[in-house]
């Protein structure tokens, strides 16, 4: 055993030895210390020193934490430089740092992550905002505040908020500001807004401000009026100071600076008022801490300590909890029974012939622990909660929105990555579900630079001594629309009028030239025209442009100010009367529906009124003259058979009805036949175009072809190209079989105009498209907005009216009112009378035999009871037949009558008798035959 006992107390030794530089303390060490990089003397700075240093005194008095270990904040002063704050980061490795708080700048921050990485030791950055400082890349580097990710997604939602759509960006030349401005410009694309112009100023106090006023001359001069300012706060109060000079935070800008600013102004206000004077109107975004008694205490408590020298800004609260934080993780590896030690690093023991010492630098063993128990804590600060997203980035990004007024600032909302913009705190939205509906974003009133709270448009036509390139269409036919004035550049026609009209109605001026487009030989094609704009070869395209679906995805158009649509225009011939002209009121299918249903409601009145009344009775051959006499005279009203039967008589009126309807319709659709010139063409619309195989014309240029093409499906070899109104004519005239065209499909205000002068020629169909003529403008311009709204007041006022009246004026000619071919009147508008009639026909039909096989039944069960059950079918059938033949017996029904005719008065019976004299002499004969009839039975 003691041998054994000297073997592992000899390997545990070797085991130490073997360590070589090592250096070991136990799990709970008596002190334990964290470096500090950062510049002292900054707006950051100086707040957070102090603020370090309380947070260290709260540490080590609070027993509750670390437990007996004390901490100790070794801090070093970068002095806003790269390669100090490097310098001083391997300082601290040579000892037994075990993490590092800071630095504040990004610059910085980026050139000691690379350390970190390498010693593996957790960098806490309370300060460095930039978001490419990624956990892929710098997995050692914890960011204790917000990433201007978020801030810039925060400014981009205010931009699209007030309906901006570009942004001018100014921007610190480094990776702070390069990489902010990067994200920028990612959030606003995300929203259809973009940074339109972007300016770096050089990194550094050796900024003249010369060189700030080139930058603003650059701006002012360019279309855009919404700035954002992301700099450091010594540049940034030089940019407000030359702005101010030049009158760059008047009326109709609109500034916007990153959390820089608000930083000054709580840690700094009241500034002077000279340097108010240039931020009057400015927004500004602060990065949002929630209220709570501990963050109240603790200003009170800063007050006391610096006298109201300088005040408390969210930085300083950030590196604050950053000292509880690293005090709650190395509570929490101590607890999971981590050491501190550290080992040689073979890639700097390498060099350690070098003058520079790196082998003194040695690996944190502990530092993944300690980075996993920083990257899952969760506690609560003076910033709020401190917790950590999968991405490593803090929960519940948040910011104030600020506005610089007067000598000091007002809160005008709050903006967070879970609701967007408020006027409420986005704590108390956290308990609710998120929306983040246009309805939901709201902002107070705004003071804005001029001292303004009217909102600013946002941008400007650029100052820049240039005039908006117009393309207009050089037109060789309708030049009523667009035309160039020969000789000159200059444009005319109704759609230059429609424009100049509308842009002297905008409350700004539009400097602008006009620019043909086309070798005036042939009308241009208006889909090159457009894709121009997305070019830069024009600003803007001016005319009959018409506003198709592929024109829309790659441009924007004003509001139409002239309707369009593709239609069918045909040749013609006029129909003469003729001597059959009677014949035309009725298509063929209703002459064949409407004679059927005359020789039906014969037939089905005969077989009603057979049996009881005479005047349906007789041989064949009369009752056959009776149907056929009957059903025709009821045409005129002038039938003379009397209907007996009820069933019959519901028939007779509801068929007289429909006669009645039938006759109103034909007297008039004839009468229009022969009062009116009726027109007549083989064309009836694009249907009858779509399954013939003659050749179709179309305007040069026109989005026509395309859609006959691709839309409808006619081969493009049937299509003709004509470039005038003339050619039209004579391709209408000549005919497919001649060499010309069966019909010419084109936009209906050409058209309009073309059939003003052409009288041989006519629209045929319906409009079978909707469209409009626009002016077209690049994707998201300002100017087409406003142009729309214009072009409505136009509409309103009755100037686009006179305009349109002043260049298409139409002749006689077409204002005819003639029209292709008579509407003949079809089955479709009389189906529901026939079905009335037809169901009426059917329901007295179904009663009638009804009767009769009642009948039947009744007479079949007494003739088998005559005769014996032996009855044969055919007697059976015989029996039908007789009865639906013979005449219905009277006796029975003029007893009946008799009884209530008695029931009458004598006066009224009297002349009932009177009137009807064949009937009083029908009852006498009755009444003298019914002795016989008792006696006989």
């Amino acid at each position: 055993m003691d041998v054994i006992w000297i073997l592992s107390s000899l390997l545990l030794y070797v085991g130490v030895l073997a360590n070589g530089f090592s250096g070991n303390v136990s799990s709970r060490p008596a002190v334990v210390n964290v470096g500090a990089v950062f510049t002292f003397d900054s707006t950051i700075g100086r707040v957070a020193k102090i603020a370090i240093e309380e947070a260290v005194k709260d540490v080590n008095s609070n027993s509750s934490v670390l437990r007996g270990t004390k901490l100790v904040v070794k801090m070093q002063d970068s002095n806003c430089s790269g390669f100090v704050g490097m310098v001083g980061a391997m300082q601290f490795m040579e000892t037994d740092i075990v993490a590092i708080i800071g630095p504040q700048s990004s610059v910085v921050a980026h050139i000691i992550s690379h350390v970190a990485n390498e010693l593996q030791v957790p960098l806490l950055s309370f300060g460095a905002t930039d978001p490419t400082l990624s956990s892929l890349q710098f997995p050692f580097f914890v960011r204790t505040t917000q990433s201007d990710l978020y801030q810039m997604t925060a400014i981009a939602e205010i931009v699209d908020y007030y309906g901006w759509r570009e942004v001018i960006a100014i921007f610190l030349d480094d990776d702070y500001g390069r990489n902010g401005v990067s994200a920028l410009d990612d959030a606003l694309a995300a929203r259809r807004c973009k940074v339109s112009y972007k300016l770096g100023i050089p990194p550094g106090s050796g900024v003249a401000r010369g060189d700030i006023m080139d930058i603003l001359v650059k701006v002012a001069l360019l279309e855009s009026r919404v700035i954002v300012l992301h700099v450091n706060p010594d540049s940034g109060f030089m940019v407000f100071s030359v702005a101010h000079y030049l009158g760059m935070m008047n009326d109709g800008f609109v500034w916007i600076a990153t959390d820089w600013l608000s930083s000054v102004l709580d840690s700094s206000s009241p500034l002077p008022s000279e340097t108010m004077d240039t931020l009057q109107g400015v927004l500004v975004l602060r990065r949002h801490t929630p209220d709570s008694d501990r963050k109240r205490a603790f200003f009170s408590r800063w007050n006391k300590l610096t006298g109201g020298s300088f005040g408390l800004h969210s930085y300083g609260l950030c590196a604050y909890d950053t000292v509880w934080l690293v005090a709650h993780a190395l509570d929490s590896f101590f607890n999971q029974g981590g050491i501190i030690s550290f080992s040689n690093d073979s890639k700097l023991s390498s060099s350690g012939g070098s003058n520079l010492h790196l082998d003194a630098m040695s690996i944190f063993d502990g530092g993944t622990l300690l980075l996993r128990n920083i990257l899952q804590s969760n506690l609560v600060g003076l910033t709020g909660p401190i917790k950590f997203n999968p991405d490593r980035s803090l929960i519940r990004p948040a910011y104030d929105v600020i506005n610089v007024i007067g000598s000091g600032f007002r809160r005008i909302g709050y903006w967070s990555n879970y609701s967007g913009l408020s006027t409420v705190p986005p704590e108390t939205l956290y308990s609710r579900p998120p929306n983040r509906s246009s309805a939901n974003q709201q902002l107070y009133s705004v003071v804005w630079p001029g001292e303004t709270t009217r909102k600013p448009r946002g941008w400007v036509f650029p100052n820049n001594g240039k005039q908006l390139r117009i393309g207009v269409p050089n037109r060789v036919s309708y030049r009523e629309f667009v035309s160039q004035v020969r000789g000159t550049n200059n444009s005319k026609g109704f759609c230059i009028d429609v424009f100049m009209a509308a842009v002297n109605l905008l409350p700004y001026a539009v400097p602008y030239q006009f620019v043909p487009y086309g070798d005036g030989q042939k009308n241009p094609s208006y889909m090159e025209l457009v894709n121009s704009i997305t070019t830069g070869i024009f600003d803007a395209a001016v005319g009959d442009i018409a506003i198709v679906t592929n024109r829309t995805k790659i441009v924007d158009f004003t509001q139409p100010y002239a309707a369009s649509g593709l239609v069918v225009v045909a040749p013609f011939r006029k129909l003469n009367t003729g001597a059959w002209a009677f014949l035309r009121p009725f298509s063929p299918l209703m002459w064949g529906i409407t004679a059927a249903f005359f020789l039906l409601v014969g037939i089905v009145v005969w077989i009603l009124e057979h049996r009881i009344n005479d005047e349906f009775r007789g041989s064949p051959k009369k009752q056959l003259i009776t149907i056929l006499w009957f059903s025709l005279s009821t045409l005129f009203f002038a039938h003379r058979e009397n209907t007996v039967s009820t069933l019959g008589r519901v028939v007779l009126i509801i068929w007289l009805f429909v006669v009645l309807i039938i006759n109103s319709s034909y007297t008039a659709s004839l009468t229009s036949i022969l009062t009116v010139q009726q027109l007549s063409s083989p064309i009836k619309g694009i249907e009858t175009l779509k399954t013939s195989d003659e050749p179709i014309g179309y305007q040069v240029g026109s989005f026509a072809e395309h859609y006959l093409s691709e839309e409808i499906g006619i081969p493009k070899s049937r299509l003709v190209a004509l470039g005038s109104p003339e050619e039209y004519a004579l391709a209408l005239q000549r005919g497919p079989k001649k060499g010309g065209v069966a019909a010419v499909v084109d936009e209906r205000p050409y058209i309009e105009l073309f059939l003003s002068s052409q009288c041989k020629f006519r629209i045929v169909g319906q409009e079978f498209t909707k469209s409009g003529w626009g002016f077209a403008f690049p994707r998201d311009s300002p100017l087409a907005v406003d142009l729309s709204t214009a072009i409505l007041a136009l509409s309103e006022n009755g100037d686009l009216q006179r305009i349109h009246d002043k260049w298409l004026i139409r002749s006689a000619c077409s204002l005819e009112s003639t029209e292709i071919e008579s509407d003949r009147l079809h089955l479709k508008s009389f189906w529901g009378l026939f079905l009335i009639c037809g169901l009426a026909c059917f329901v007295a039909l179904f009663i009638y035999f009804f009767q009769i096989m009642r009948q039947f039944r009744h007479a079949s069960d007494a003739e088998s009871i005559s005769n014996g059950p032996g009855s044969s079918r055919s007697r059976r059938f015989q029996t039908l037949l007789s009865l639906i033949d013979e005449k219905e017996d009277h006796s029975k029904r003029e007893i009946k009558r008799r009884k209530m005719e008695r029931s009458l008065p004598d006066d009224d019976r009297e002349s009932e008798l009177g009137r009807n004299p064949k009937r009083r002499q029908t009852q006498i004969s009755t009444e003298s035959n019914i002795p016989a009839i008792k006696l006989s039975s």
